[in-house]
């Protein structure tokens, strides 16, 4: 027995999934999907034999092969992280199993919104979120990225409702007050990536391979803040080859949504805190686009390798914005990733956690929202430009690309990347002590630093109240930086001058206002704490989420506010936000 994933009951031993047939009906009456999940193996077993599927909360109801005969089966001991999973015993030469079943009305990847919770008003709105381990509360299954599978599904919802799925859409059809839509992933994915959302939903084309969805009363906005996608597309296409997900489509969520950005194939998910009115915060769909080659394409074998996804997409996504908008916005981004990753690692230091700031960690017995931070996202990247410095450019690209190939609808772990920079290029990983980035906490003294003329300018105005006119080509990733860079001891007098000069209050860009906030409650100011009650009253994104509620935790006059703010708003949160949240709160 082997298990490639200590956050699944996968059993190497055991028979493969290669694709699932999955029916459900959406209830938003009972918050519960009705369905039936048909898993098909690799190959037929040979012998009699227990599969164990990664389930949480799921009301199991028939268990069968193919054929429709009965199959044995039984819940496995509930744990804290994995959940409640399922063993069925398979008999010989069993091609599959089928399972009947109900999602739990909590289950830990879903959100069911209320009319009142979406910008419409009028129809509930339910999505998915299943990164890093929730797939397991949609559906039965071997839920690690060390087993891609490919699907067939079908989704039956209330009339006027629309459904759509990371998946390419077949069909739909209308009888007895419900339409069912179907959809079909022909390409293997791992099981983080099964996305669906429903609700009020409209659609307007970007470009021949991109649409964007959302809610009616957003879709002009959304339109116009992602029309240059194919800009987008392109670019990447020219450093990391062709697009191998034939459509990339954007779908706006509600608030609650808890991240930037999912990458979810064909149909990528994004916050709507993206909808600055002046494209300024474009980045993050580079960011997921990039994912359609590192992560999508070449996917980590399991969390304890998640470098492998982030640290080459942050990698990737900067060489997108250098092609489109140049070497100096690329740099400027990978210094407010540099903030990030400092702040990132002192944080799991004064924890007693430095682990955590390993790239290849172990995470046995660690749920792995709770050990998600930037820093595979940051130190990964700051490895690989370590590394491409070391090549050179083409030599890196030329790796990269080749890793990229050989990989290609594949699960990797660190020791593959070890292994094909031995083959590919000798010495490279020597030449940057690339182990000590790997294996050992925290950040090498000799890391790369971003360099640039903007930099510059912003750091020489830190902590002084700019004239006017000396900022006045200053762009929202510079007001970032300088607030980011600001002092901790500035007055109430300095942070009104601040304000009432450049209106950070008012700021329609998410980032520049959040970071306008911390500042303002990091120097221990009052004047800003009603912005901060509205704004996580409607924002459910935790970039933004857990600096804010630690920033409140960590003051003895606002403690008790952090708390009643989370239990003012905590039910509208996601459930992976909700139990983040509350877990800050309880240290």
């Amino acid at each position: 027995m082997a298990r490639p994933d200590p956050h699944s009951v996968t059993d190497d031993a055991q028979p493969t999934t290669r694709h699932f047939e999955w029916d459900a009906a959406v209830d938003f009456a009972s918050k519960r999907l009705t369905a039936t999940v048909t898993l098909h193996f690799k190959e037929a077993t040979k012998s009699p034999t227990p599969l164990d599927l990664d389930a949480r909360a799921l009301e199991v109801s028939e268990v069968s092969d193919l054929s429709g005969a009965a199959l044995k089966w039984e819940a496995l001991p509930v744990d804290a992280i994995l959940g409640t999973p399922l063993r069925v015993h398979v008999p010989e030469g069993a091609t599959g199993v089928r399972i009947s079943y109900r999602t739990g009305p909590d289950a830990s990847a879903l959100q069911w919104l209320e009319p009142s919770q979406t910008h419409g008003g009028k129809q509930p709105y339910l999505f998915s979120q299943c990164q890093a381990i929730h797939a397991r509360s949609v559906l039965p299954c071997q839920d690690t990225p060390a087993r891609r599978v490919s699907y067939r599904a079908s989704l039956s919802v209330p009339a006027g409702l629309v459904a759509v799925m990371a998946a390419a859409p077949v069909r739909s059809e209308s009888k007895d007050g419900r339409t069912t839509f179907h959809f079909e992933m022909p390409q293997v994915i791992p099981p983080y990536l099964l996305a669906f959302a429903v609700g009020d939903l409209a659609s307007k084309d970007l470009s021949p391979r991109s649409r964007v969805w959302c809610e009616p009363g957003l879709l002009a906005s959304a339109a116009w803040e992602f029309e240059g996608v194919e800009r987008h597309l392109a670019a990447a296409e020219a450093l990391f080859g062709p697009y191998d997900w034939e459509r990339f489509d954007l779908l706006v969520m509600p608030p609650s949504f808890p991240y930037g950005g999912m990458e979810n194939p064909r149909l990528t998910f994004l916050t709507p805190t993206l909808l600055a009115g002046d494209r300024s915060m474009v980045n993050v769909v580079a960011h997921e686009l990039a994912h359609s080659w590192t992560g999508n394409l070449v996917t980590n074998i399991n969390a304890e390798h998640f470098w492998l996804n982030e640290g080459f997409t942050v990698f990737a996504e900067r060489r997108i914005l250098e092609a489109l908008e140049g070497h100096e916005m690329a740099e400027m981004h990978a210094a407010l990733g540099r903030n990030d990753l400092d702040e990132s690692v002192a944080r799991f230091e004064k924890a007693g956690t430095p682990e955590l700031t390993k790239l290849r960690t172990k995470l046995a017995g660690i749920d792995p929202d709770e050990a998600f931070s930037v820093v595979p996202y940051e130190k990964g990247y700051l490895l690989l430009r370590a590394l491409e410095t070391a090549a050179g450019r083409a030599n890196f690209d030329a790796l990269l690309k080749s890793w990229l190939g050989k990989h290609r609808f594949g699960a990797v772990n660190t020791d593959d990347f070890i292994a094909h920079c031995e083959k590919t290029a000798p010495g490279l990983l020597a030449k940057v002590n690339a182990l000590k980035w790997i294996d050992e906490p925290g950040i090498p003294a000799d890391a790369p630093r971003a360099k640039s003329a903007r930099l510059d300018s912003v750091k020489a105005l830190t902590g002084t109240l700019p004239d006017a006119a000396a900022v006045s080509t200053w762009t929202a990733i510079e007001w970032q930086l300088f607030l980011e860079w600001s002092p901790r001891t500035l007055a109430a007098d300095q942070l009104a001058a601040l304000d009432a000069r450049f209106h950070f209050s008012t700021a329609k860009n998410t980032e520049v206002h959040v970071a306008w906030l911390l500042l303002a409650l990091q120097c221990g100011s009052d004047a800003v704490l009603p912005q901060v009650d509205a704004f996580l009253g409607r924002v459910g994104r935790m970039k933004y989420l857990k600096p804010l509620f630690t920033a409140l935790h960590g003051r003895p006059s606002t403690a008790a506010r952090a708390k009643e703010l989370f239990a003012k708003n905590g039910a509208r949160l996601h459930p992976i936000a909700r139990q983040v949240i509350a877990g800050l709160l309880a240290k």
